[in-house]
């Protein structure tokens, strides 16, 4: 990966850092309000569980971007972090934060969906 590429990601990378830091700060749909209508009451609880839900995928999306910014400046960005084989430049135009080759990323959803626990393990620790 050529210098001018890897700041291309750097810079695509800080922006979406940015972008989810200003999303994270609004936290106002978490809020428990209180009302005398229990209809109101299950709908603000509705409401209040998709804000929480929101929030944890911004969140982890958020810490997905600042290992990527991470493995920049350690100079692994562009690396598979479980294969050590170099990811396409495709997947990272459209997934610049991925740690993951396609191969292993196909992989790790499978794991998931079949609750393998160590595979997630080496999500969370890439992350």
């Amino acid at each position: 990966m050529t210098k001018t590429e890897l700041n291309r990601y750097k810079e695509i990378l800080e922006n979406r850092q940015a972008e989810l830091a200003q999303v994270l700060r609004n936290r106002e749909g978490i809020a428990i309000e209180k009302t005398p209508d229990a209809l109101d009451e299950v709908q603000l609880a509705g409401e209040r569980e998709l804000a929480i839900r929101n929030l944890d995928r911004e969140s982890n999306l958020l810490r997905n971007v600042r290992a990527a910014l991470r493995r920049i400046e350690e100079g692994t960005y562009g690396i598979c972090v479980h294969c050590e084989e170099e990811i396409s430049a495709k997947r990272l135009n459209a997934v610049p934060w991925t740690p993951f080759c396609i191969s292993c990323q196909e992989q790790a959803d499978k794991h998931q969906e079949e609750g393998n626990e160590s595979f997630e393990e080496l999500l969370v620790n890439a992350a």
